[in-house]
């Protein structure tokens, strides 16, 4: 197993562009894999460091290539500006870890902001919020340490152990990056790959389920600790699914995540 650096946090910063993954970021499925919500994190916050980045342009979308499982070793990763415009940007991101090839891509549309210059309006569903959601348990999981241990989960409805659409708020417990402050777009993006997990059409014992993309898309800044995805899982008979989750925090419904599911009976 490869060794990872002991920190309270995802990652450990070790260069400008490179990062060393820790236990936190180890996946339910295999001990050596990441769970792709941190490292979709740490993509974004890449867009949003990049040199060059305008304080004006915020993402809207962020559309994930998985080609690979992540693996828990140093990585690094690079920008790249793709069209640049006085009101849309698309910028491509890139993870590679260290002696391999690249193992996930984010393509990001940015958009100029103005505050306060239209009207704000967001028609949606509700969810009760996570004060009056009950804490279940997560689905067993081999290892002690891990993604499953470094993120809070609260159930509205559903939970892991029951097939079908789930309403879960999920915190972060540890910071994405050691010793840096946990930024908003930080929270949704840890959390917003696992939307095909709490709402599990199928047994996860005897079938596989696994998500080659993620496509977050935001109208709205998030706010707060908690992010909630109200997630549903539909399967066609041939072996492709789809989960789809309308993402919340405390304020309101603030936009919607979706993952391509390959899905088969397990070997």
């Amino acid at each position: 197993m490869t060794p990872v650096p002991e920190a309270e946090a995802f990652y450990v910063r070790e260069a400008a562009d490179r990062f060393s993954p820790t236990v936190s970021t180890r996946g339910p499925w295999d001990a050596n894999s990441q769970h792709a919500g941190p490292p979709a994190a740490l993509l974004a916050l890449a867009v949003d460091e990049r040199p060059g980045a305008r304080p004006d342009m915020r993402i809207t979308r962020l559309t994930y290539e998985i080609t690979r499982p992540v693996p828990i070793r140093p990585l690094t990763v690079t920008t790249r500006v793709l069209r640049a415009g006085r009101s849309v940007e698309l910028v491509e991101a890139v993870i590679a870890p260290d002696g391999g090839p690249e193992v996930m891509r984010a393509t990001a549309l940015l958009m100029k902001t103005v505050p306060g210059s239209v009207p704000e309006v967001s028609p949606g569903r509700r969810v009760r919020g996570p004060e009056a959601a009950p804490a279940k348990a997560f689905f067993p999981v081999p290892w002690d340490q891990g993604y499953h241990t470094a993120m809070e989960v609260r159930f509205a409805a559903g939970s892991f152990l029951e097939a079908g659409p789930a309403t879960a708020w999920m915190r972060m417990r540890v910071p994405l990056v050691a010793g840096e402050e946990i930024k908003p777009l930080s929270r949704v993006l840890t959390a917003a790959d696992s939307g095909n997990g709490v709402s599990a059409a199928l047994d996860f014992h005897r079938y596989v389920f696994v998500n080659a993309d993620l496509t977050v898309s935001l109208h709205r800044h998030p706010e707060g600790e908690w992010v909630c995805l109200d997630a549903r899982t539909m399967v066609d008979g041939a072996g492709i699914g789809l989960a789809e989750s309308a993402l919340h925090d405390e304020k309101g419904p603030l936009g919607r995540g979706t993952q391509s599911l390959y899905v088969a009976a397990r070997g």
